[in-house]
């Protein structure tokens, strides 16, 4: 038998465990950028290949269900479309660049891309990040 939430107790409130836990996916997403700046790999690249985004994703995919029908939900849609769209547009832009490599202007497209897509996981993990830490929910 299900006990009747106390009175005031909002049903769409997430357990603390999960903002917790959202918090940590989010770190790793920004540990994977940052690994990208500081090392010889991009931004992008780091992100979608490097193992801290890796784990983060999984990590995802495991307690989405918890998430479902509270304000984290939209914060794990988030992330998961940050991840995926940065794949998608790493493979977009490699592809078009790769005939252009035969006369090096694909190492400045490429580039250029990925840089491009980079600033966008930044901005994504950041304003994904603030929200999460306000408490606010985030449209994905």
């Amino acid at each position: 038998m299900n006990d009747p939430l106390p009175a005031g107790a909002d049903p769409r409130s997430p357990d603390p465990a999960l903002v917790s836990y959202t918090h940590w996916m989010y770190a790793l997403h920004a540990l994977g950028a940052f690994i990208g700046i500081v090392s010889s790999a991009a931004v992008a690249l780091q992100f979608v290949f490097g193992i801290p985004s890796i784990i983060a994703i999984v990590m995802n995919y495991v307690k989405r269900d918890q998430a479902r029908g509270t304000w984290l939900e939209g914060h794990f849609a988030w992330q998961r479309r940050t991840f995926w769209f940065a794949l998608l547009w790493v493979s977009i832009v490699f592809v078009l660049s790769l005939p252009l490599f035969l006369i090096l202007i694909g190492f400045f497209t490429f580039g250029l891309g990925v840089l491009l897509i980079g600033l966008w996981v930044i901005y994504r993990v950041a304003r994904g990040w603030l929200r999460l830490r306000d408490g606010q929910p985030i449209a994905p």
